[in-house]
């Protein structure tokens, strides 16, 4: 059975990496395609894991969805971000993360065989997914970059540069996620803050200054 959506959702997936400037045509057809499905899922509820996971791209559609490598924590996904690409055209029996639901949510799956049609049929679609397996590939190794910096300040200017701008989770979590002490942590804020590189206001954490970062990471000691 096909999937009912909604105008908005409609005007969500169309606005999606995948779909962005593409005729809304195709992003009818593509919503409208009976091998497309959608789910809900409960907070808590694992959408991927390494041992079960669908051979699909996931959009997802509402609510937020954490990535986690083991104990590490990888990105925070909401509406309109994709995820599975990990899990298409290749033969490996398990998937690199977990995807697990902060909050209820829903996602639409788009098997392989209806996404490898849509690249062949749709080369704006096919141009946008390389984009993103490349912005996929830079966001890896900055986060690796970030993990293997000397000290807690470097590690932490990297993994605000690899998010965008803005961070919002709890010190033990970020500490945690960086491998490094809470004391360790609030040095480096501490730090950070001194040159005007960063802004906390209670969870959140802002770059003002992404050149006052990079001095960071290139001032670490070794």
């Amino acid at each position: 059975m096909e999937p009912v959506w909604s105008p908005g959702e409609l005007e969500l997936l169309g606005n999606t990496f995948l779909f962005r400037g593409v005729e809304r045509a195709a992003v009818l057809r593509a919503a409208s395609d009976p091998r497309c499905s959608r789910e809900s899922f409960t907070r808590g509820a694992q959408i991927y894991s390494p041992r079960r996971f669908r051979r699909s791209l996931g959009v997802i559609l509402a609510g937020r969805v954490r990535v986690t490598k083991g104990e590490l924590v990888v990105s925070t996904l909401g509406p309109g971000e994709l995820f599975g690409a990990a899990a298409l055209f290749h033969d490996r029996p398990d998937y690199e993360t977990t995807l697990t639901a902060l909050s209820p949510c829903s996602a639409a799956f788009f098997p392989q065989e209806q996404v490898a049609e849509l690249l062949r049929d749709t080369p704006g679609a096919a141009a946008n997914y390389i984009r993103y397996l490349s912005g996929r590939i830079h966001f890896l190794s900055r986060k690796i970059e970030g993990l293997t910096a000397p000290g807690a300040a470097g590690k932490l200017a990297r993994c605000l540069l690899a998010e965008g701008g803005v961070l919002s989770c709890t010190a033990t979590e970020l500490a945690r996620r960086l491998d490094v002490s809470r004391a360790s942590l609030y040095r480096a804020f501490d730090a950070l803050e001194r040159t005007g590189a960063i802004r906390r206001t209670g969870k959140r954490i802002e770059v003002l200054s992404t050149a006052e970062l990079e001095a960071a990471i290139e001032t670490e000691p070794s």
